[in-house]
């Protein structure tokens, strides 16, 4: 039966060849095009940075690539989709194919294998190298293009909340209930968010619950009186984790960290559903390969002398680019709360799968 959907092996194997090589080559010439305009504008930036050189260019180019290939992959397909069936078209060979009786979904079934064999190539690829340089490059770039320290397990400038109330450290090292802050602010504040007392210490220890300052000192807002405050224990409601937990990098973290991130985060309390929307696009954002195929099929179908052939194209193209503003939207409501993550993430990759469908059968008819 499965085989039933598919041509014969000759043409399957045919249309598969036709396809992938032209993903290759779009792909191939989409990422040096962009590389090298990326160059133009980062090489002066690196190249600032005393002792960068030669070497540090190819190591931007060696992080930079991954990114440009997972973000232009899905472009890629869409246009070698339309490369594929414009000259199919054209020389009427989809014509021969319709006349030895197969259907459009016949036709399309070697790209959507295809496609799919990408696709899960592309989520692969994401997942082991692409998360990796994406999050040494933004580390790398935030440093601007200086070397990169040795991770020193100190987090530094930490803001907490705890109800109304705020707390600061300049610095925070150690883990578990072995942290150690330093520079410590800590906001008391009313209902209305007015700040009624200030504490400030040099040191504080996590008191389980709590945490104990050292040598404080009271500052009374309402009757401008500072006195020493001896070792109270202030902020019971924040936990350690909360501590630990700074901001997540969804983009440099695989599916497997980003999970783990996301229910530290559950467990301190605070808000993830932007997260989540990033973890599930993480599944569905490889799957709009699949889609292109789908989309771009508009300009298989139809008479080449009817005249609108490259109608069909600019349809085909216009199909594929909607779904990739419709995506980025819903990705971007799901952020600020106005759609669950689930929805946000899979919603755009069922509509366009049902468009697809709708103009196939169309088609068909």
């Amino acid at each position: 039966m499965l085989a039933a959907m598919f041509p014969s092996r000759t043409l399957t194997l045919y249309l598969a060849r036709l396809f992938i090589t032209r993903i290759l080559g779009v792909l191939i010439l989409l990422v040096l095009v962009l590389q090298m305009l990326d160059l133009l504008s980062e090489s002066g930036n690196i190249l600032a940075v005393p002792g960068n050189g030669q070497a540090e260019i190819l190591y931007y180019v060696s992080l930079r690539i991954p990114q440009l290939i997972a973000r232009f992959l899905p472009y890629s397909v869409l246009l070698a989709t339309l490369f594929t069936f414009w000259p199919l078209n054209q020389n009427s060979e989809v014509i021969a194919m319709r006349a030895a009786g197969l259907s459009a979904h016949q036709v399309l079934a070697p790209m959507l294998l295809t496609a799919s064999l990408v696709s899960m190539a592309s989520f692969v690829f994401n997942e082991t190298v692409v998360a990796n340089s994406t999050g040494t490059l933004k580390q790398w770039s935030s440093l601007k293009y200086a070397p990169i320290p040795k991770d020193t397990g100190i987090k530094a400038n930490v803001y907490l909340r705890d109800g109304t109330d705020i707390l600061t450290a300049s610095t925070v090292t150690g883990s578990g209930d072995r942290i150690v802050m330093q520079g410590v602010s800590w906001y008391r504040r009313d209902a209305g968010g007015m700040v009624t007392e200030q504490v400030r210490a040099d040191r504080a220890t996590y008191a389980n619950p709590g945490w104990r300052l050292e040598n404080a000192r009271r500052f009374d807002v309402r009757t401008t009186v500072q006195e020493p405050a001896g070792n109270p224990v202030i902020a019971t409601g924040i936990t350690p984790i909360q501590v630990t937990i700074g901001k997540v990098d969804a983009d440099g973290q695989n599916i497997f960290e980003l999970h783990r991130s996301i229910q530290a985060l559950k467990a301190a309390g605070r808000r993830t559903s932007e997260l989540e929307g990033k973890w599930w696009h993480k599944f569905s954002g490889p799957l709009s390969v699949l889609l292109m195929p789908l989309l771009g099929s508009v300009a298989a179908f139809g008479l080449a002398r009817s005249g609108q052939l490259l109608v069909r194209a600019i349809a085909g193209m216009a199909l594929g680019f909607a779904y990739f503003v419709v995506d980025n939207a819903a990705l971007a409501m799901g952020n600020f709360g106005g759609y669950p993550a689930l929805i946000a993430a899979w919603a755009p990759f069922l509509l366009f799968y049902l468009v697809g469908e709708t103009v196939l059968v169309r088609t068909e008819e």
